[in-house]
């Protein structure tokens, strides 16, 4: 249950005001259960502070979304389909995207092909890109036509450091979590602690967000997730080694958990984006 976390090549101790070209990678399109529309901005909770543009310069908007394309969807169009979400790194609001096939998905219950990550440093930017015409545009004509079930989590990862943007070749591991209906606020807190915690015990993490996802309308039931970010695939296989370490984690807030979706995702190196 290990969150992912953001690992820069070169060393950066602030979110830098630009995207790099690395941040060219992929995008992440916000889009509703199939059976509804696209979601629109009054499914993101929103506060005042939120609606301002200057947001935190330690905080950033984490946006996950996890597909499932298809068996028999041609890979030509699969291929289409994350070409074009990674081309959405050209609209303002995004600072990082990238989409994918998933490396490994780990749960008994529900099963994804494809991820989207990106990042923003407001949820008033998370909105910009939600409802701008060339992120409709992707969704409608590349995505929504070749999967059949579709998660989205979205939260805010404070005291975040270092680089926004994830440098290809990195390696993700996604954690999200469903709390019991009794967990309370005392179980949800037990949680988030047990998590927050996870990099001083795994010096492998380069970068780790956790947080409490603020659009349910997706989420399947699960609230709770995290990223962590490591420098490449070898690194992550050096964290699954402590097993026993790991697992220590896990007991600490088993009887919280009402599911669990654990994900691995390898960062790509950019693409150039079909024309929409």
């Amino acid at each position: 249950m290990l969150g992912f976390r953001t690992a820069a090549r070169t060393h950066l101790t602030s979110i830098p005001l630009r995207r790099s070209s690395a941040a060219l990678l992929h995008k992440q399109p916000l889009i509703s259960n199939l059976r509804f529309p696209l979601r629109s901005s009054s499914s993101i909770r929103m506060s005042s502070s939120d609606s301002n543009s200057n947001s935190n310069p330690n905080q950033i908007i984490e946006h996950i979304v996890l597909f499932n394309v298809k068996p028999s969807v041609d890979l030509s169009a699969v291929n289409a389909m994350i070409s074009n979400l990674n081309g959405l790194i050209s609209l303002e609001s995004v600072l990082h995207i990238s989409a994918g096939p998933i490396s490994r998905c780990r749960s008994k219950s529900l099963a994804f092909t494809h991820m989207l990550h990106s990042r923003y440093r407001s949820k008033s930017d998370l909105v910009s890109y939600s409802e701008h015409p060339s992120h409709v545009s992707v969704v409608s004509s590349y995505v929504k036509p070749i999967v059949d079930d579709i998660m989205a989590v979205d939260w805010v990862a404070d005291d975040f450091s270092g680089s926004p943007i994830v440098s290809p070749d990195s390696a993700l591991r996604l954690t999200i979590l469903k709390l019991k209906e009794g967990a309370g606020e005392s179980g949800k807190g037990e949680v988030l602690g047990v998590l927050k915690g996870i990099r001083e015990k795994f010096p492998s993490i380069e970068q780790l967000t956790v947080g409490e996802n603020f659009s349910p309308a997706r989420a399947k039931g699960f609230s709770i997730c995290s990223i962590a970010v490591f420098n490449g695939r070898n690194e992550l296989e050096e964290l699954d080694a402590q097993s026993e370490l790991a697992n220590e984690q896990k007991d600490k807030v088993r009887e919280f958990l009402d599911g669990v979706l654990v994900l691995d995702y390898a960062v790509a190196a950019p693409v150039q984006a079909a024309s929409l």
